[in-house]
C-alpha cells in the first residue's frame, strides 16, 4: 500500500498530510466528485467507494447507516485514517472485513462475513476503494446469503459500478456462476461453500484478459 501519511491527526500539519495523502496518493480526489453509492436492500446495506469524511456524513444523513465495513482492512493511510476518525465522530460500529478483488473468494471470509451480516446494526454501509470489485462481491454475497438468486447477484458485479469481469476481477462473477451451475436450487448458498465449493478449482479455471487487467491493474490504479 502505497501511502505518504505519517499517522498524525492531531496537529494541522498531520491532518494537511492525511488528505494529501489520501486526495493524490489514493485517489480520493476522484471520490470527490463521483461516488457509485447504490442500494443493496433498502433499509439493511448499500454500497460505495471509500467515502470521503463529508460524503460519508452525507451518506449517514440520508440512510441512516449505523455500521460501517471496511473491506479495504487496516491500510495505515490517510483515507483510512479519516474514515476511522469520522466513523468515531458520526458514532458508527466500524468492522475491517478485508477482502480480495483477484483471486478465488475464500470461504473463511465469507462465513464470517455472513456471521457480519447477521449481527451488525443496521442499515451498514460496505466500501472498498473503487466500490466496483470487493464492494461488488460483498453485495453479492449479501444477496445470496438472503436468500436471492445467483442472477440477482450478478447484478451487483456490473459496468454500473465499474467492475470489468474481463479483468483479473472477473473470477468474483465465476465464482457466482460456479454456485449457480453447481448448487442453486439443490443447496443454499452457506451449505455450498462450507461443503462443496472447491477455490482451486475456480483458480485453476479461470483465465482473465491481459487487456482488461492492465486497465484495472494498472490505469485505474484499483486494488
Amino acid at each position: 500500500m502505497d501511502t505518504i501519511f505519517r499517522g498524525d491527526l492531531t496537529t494541522p500539519r498531520g491532518r494537511a498530510n492525511a488528505w494529501v495523502d489520501a486526495l493524490f496518493v489514493d485517489h480520493a480526489v476522484f471520490r470527490l466528485a463521483w461516488s457509485n453509492l447504490g442500494t443493496v436492500e433498502a433499509g439493511r446495506l448499500y454500497r460505495c467507494n471509500h467515502p470521503t469524511p463529508g460524503r460519508l456524513r452525507a451518506i449517514v444523513r440520508r440512510h441512516g447507516i449505523r455500521t460501517l465495513i471496511n473491506l479495504r482492512g487496516p491500510t495505515g493511510n490517510g483515507s483510512d485514517a479519516l474514515s476511522r476518525e469520522a466513523a468515531g465522530r458520526l458514532g458508527l460500529d466500524f468492522i475491517d472485513m478485508a477482502m480480495d478483488s483477484r483471486g478465488a473468494p475464500q470461504p473463511a471470509r465469507i462465513l464470517r462475513l455472513a456471521e457480519i451480516y447477521r449481527t451488525m446494526q443496521a442499515p451498514a454501509l460496505v466500501h472498498c476503494k473503487s466500490g466496483a470489485d470487493r464492494a461488488g462481491l460483498a453485495a453479492a454475497l449479501f444477496v445470496l446469503i438472503s436468500g436471492g438468486s445467483a442472477a440477482q447477484a450478478m447484478t451487483q458485479l456490473s459496468w454500473r459500478f465499474g467492475h470489468i469481469r474481463a479483468a483479473r476481477t472477473g473470477i468474483l462473477d465465476a465464482f457466482v456462476e460456479s454456485y449457480a451451475r453447481e448448487a442453486e436450487g439443490r443447496l443454499s448458498f452457506l451449505d455450498w461453500v462450507r461443503d462443496e465449493y472447491d477455490e482451486a478449482a475456480l483458480k485453476r479455471a479461470f483465465r482473465a484478459r491481459r487487456l482488461a487487467s492492465f486497465v484495472t491493474d494498472r490505469l485505474l490504479a484499483r486494488e
